[in-house]
């Protein structure tokens, strides 16, 4: 079977750098080139040391050179969306777990994906753990009328609330059919200090060193409270997804966000 070629776009960020460790690590799947900002030089060393692959800040002379299967990325919606329009007209399937998108930005991957006929798997979150967090959380929010979600994250993490926590939010309330109830607030404005608030449930971030990825979804009603919580430990966890998704996008699935339908959930 012909190995999927694979180009990662942001090679030498944190998790460009797992993702590439991942591609490496299965048979089935094939690094061929990365893209990043400023490259120092014209090629990268794989991370197995099997050999190197090109390196550069156009996209496109990348994607023509190296004939990728699969465009992987992680970066930041700025980089991210002109990347995939590129990729999408050269006929590249998108992986995309860009932190920040907007529902506009999702909306347009959607229609790249069925105007270029390729396929795209974008997902706040890759986490096998993380989507089961919230497919329980969508089972839980039928029967509690209160909820609030905390999550948690590295400091240099841009965006807050997180894309996890804003997904859980409102497949909670779609689960729900309504949103959830508010606490009664005294005076005519909500502190700050309840954070934002989505569906009726209020989103509290944390940013700080020494933590990676962490989300706990609190529901509360008359005399009990229900905790569902996920902990990355570190980002080789978001690798099973990865690959799941490389693996799926390329079958002409078409746009799937989320890894629920991949997942059988």
């Amino acid at each position: 079977m012909k190995a999927i070629r694979v180009v990662v776009n942001g090679a030498w960020g944190r998790m460009g750098r797992e993702v590439l460790a991942a591609v490496c690590r299965d048979p089935e799947l094939e690094a061929v080139g990365a893209v990043e900002l400023n490259p120092t030089s014209d090629y990268l060393p794989l991370p197995d040391n099997s050999g190197q692959v090109p390196i550069s800040s156009d996209t496109q002379s990348i994607l023509v050179r190296c004939r990728p299967d699969v465009l992987v990325d992680f970066t930041i919606a700025q980089a991210a969306m002109p990347a995939a329009r590129l990729a999408a007209k050269n006929g590249v399937n998108l992986v995309i777990g860009t932190t920040g998108l907007s529902a506009k930005d999702i909306a347009e991957l959607g229609q790249l994906s069925r105007a270029h006929g390729i396929g795209a798997v974008v997902a706040p979150n890759f986490a096998l753990g993380a989507v089961v967090m919230v497919h329980l959380a969508k089972i839980a929010a039928r029967f509690f009328d209160y909820a609030d979600i905390i999550e948690m994250h590295h400091e240099q993490k841009a965006d807050a609330p997180s894309g996890t926590a804003l997904a859980t939010a409102r497949d909670m309330a779609q689960a729900r059919g309504k949103p959830f109830r508010q606490p009664p607030v005294a005076g005519e404005s909500v502190s700050a200090s309840r954070g934002e608030r989505i569906e009726g449930i209020s989103l509290h971030s944390v940013r700080l060193p020494g933590l990676v990825a962490h989300q706990e979804v609190i529901l509360g009603g008359v005399g009990q409270t229900l905790k569902i919580r996920h902990d990355t430990i570190s980002r080789e966890c978001f690798m099973p997804g990865v690959v799941l998704a490389i693996k799926e996008v390329v079958k002409g699935r078409g746009f799937v966000y989320g890894l629920d339908s991949l997942l059988g959930l």
